[in-house]
């Protein structure tokens, strides 16, 4: 069952500069650029997250970590959302805790999973000279880990050592479960 949340969503492969996993479950990368058109056209302008960061650290919330956007399935915490002159930069944890949260760890190690999406509600927009919608005020609600991102300009990398055979062991034995599973819906 899908919930609906009315939320819009811009997605952000890794890439060299993008997210990164650690072998301690650390994750960080960019989940938006700034200046930059997305596949549907839309650009998000330099500040348009500031305003909603300080009212959200001001009231002590946190934008939530999700997997796909499902608001039912968190997988960790972010411990610092930030903008700088590129665009918004995330640091958290996937909780070891959560069994969404390792697979979606291996997964990224894998090369399967590669990218970032930002769930939001657009405070104020506007059109640039090109047409596009120029995103000025967003309010941010979540970054998730996704499949298929938006932004093709960059893919997942990997921070730390290649995975050993007991890690491909147990990420063979995540997949082979998970695929018993789709089987049975």
């Amino acid at each position: 069952m899908e919930m609906e949340t009315d939320l819009e969503r811009k997605f952000m492969h890794g890439g060299a500069d993008g997210l990164r996993v650690t072998e301690a479950g650390g994750i960080e990368g960019y989940a938006s650029l700034f200046d930059t058109p997305d596949q549907g056209g839309d650009i998000v302008a330099r500040g348009a997250y500031g305003p909603c960061l300080k009212r959200m650290d001001a009231d002590g919330r946190r934008v939530r970590m999700l997997w796909q956007h499902d608001p039912r399935e968190p997988i960790g915490i972010w411990d610092e959302v930030r903008e700088d002159e590129r665009g918004l930069w995330v640091k958290g944890r996937l909780l070891d805790g959560v069994a969404r949260a390792r697979e979606a760890a291996a997964l990224i190690v894998a090369g399967a999973l590669d990218g970032l999406s930002i769930g939001y509600r657009t405070v104020r927009a506007g059109r640039n000279e090109k047409g596009q919608r120029l995103l000025q005020e967003l309010e941010l609600w979540e970054v998730s880990l996704v499949t298929f991102p938006m932004l093709p300009s960059a893919r997942v990398a990997a921070k730390g050592e290649s995975p050993g055979d007991e890690t491909l062991r147990e990420m063979a034995a995540v997949l082979r479960a998970a695929r018993r599973e789709m089987a049975r819906d």
